[in-house]
């Protein structure tokens, strides 16, 4: 069975809101969650996920409201943070993995932190038993892929193309897959570009997708009430992983 990872913008509208959607996608079939930090600056984001960044900061996002919808969803669904370094760095990542300790977070999912930087927090998260996701793009070289991914963990986050997230390109994976498929057996998801017209073709010779502006469009649909934007959005879920699996 392939899995579905969903991005979702914390607190956009509220942190209630944030809580229901994520009960309502993991019925309808999201394996795991990535619960965005909204960032000022989101550099690896198309405008979807930028517009909704910026308007849940605009409504007052604080690290705290991330903290207080991960503590009523993250002993039920297998969640993730994903946000900038940035937020990060500032409240000491030490003190976010205590964070996500506590709150039975899987760990993290940081575009902006290069591998080798990253290493510099490894004794870190395996002290308290998190894992920072591994990112490969379609333009990483063999020998390289072998360094990013021959220690990778929960799964590896294929980027379907050179860009930011939502644009829909497309490019040929099959030589990276299979490059990636050489050095480690963790599971590869795709994401950039996956909705529910794209995804069947995406999951192709990858064990999941990661989906992110095909929701959040809903949630910035100001003609949609709460209840509708999570009727419609988890209604996508069920569509693309059914899509998927078929």
């Amino acid at each position: 069975m392939k899995k579905l990872v969903a991005y979702i913008t914390t607190s956009l509208p509220n942190n209630d809101f944030t809580v229901d959607l994520a009960y309502s996608l993991k019925e309808n079939g999201v394996d795991i969650l990535e619960l965005g930090i909204p960032f000022s600056d989101p550099v690896a984001d198309g405008p979807i996920i930028e517009k909704a960044n910026l308007l849940a900061l605009q409504n007052g996002f604080r690290l705290n409201d991330l903290f207080e919808v991960s503590s009523k969803i993250g002993h039920d669904i297998d969640t993730l943070w994903m946000g900038y370094m940035n937020p990060f760095y500032h409240y000491g990542m030490e003190e976010f993995l205590k964070k996500a300790q506590e709150y039975n977070i899987s760990g993290t999912i940081i575009p902006d932190l290069p591998f080798e930087m990253s290493q510099k927090y490894d004794e870190l998260f395996n002290k308290y038993n998190k894992t920072n996701i591994t990112f490969v793009a379609p333009t990483t070289p063999k020998n390289r892929i072998k360094t990013l991914v021959e220690n990778s963990k929960k799964f590896i986050y294929m980027v379907a193309y050179a860009g930011i997230t939502g644009s829909g390109k497309s490019e040929d994976l099959s030589e990276i897959i299979k490059n990636i498929r050489e050095y480690t057996q963790t599971p590869l998801y795709i994401g950039f570009g996956v909705d529910e017209k794209t995804c069947k073709e995406k999951a192709r010779n990858v064990d999941g997708v990661i989906v992110g502006s095909a929701f959040v469009k809903h949630l910035l649909d100001n003609s949609l009430s709460n209840s509708e934007k999570i009727s419609k959005i988890s209604q996508l879920a069920k569509e693309i992983k059914i899509n998927i699996n078929e």
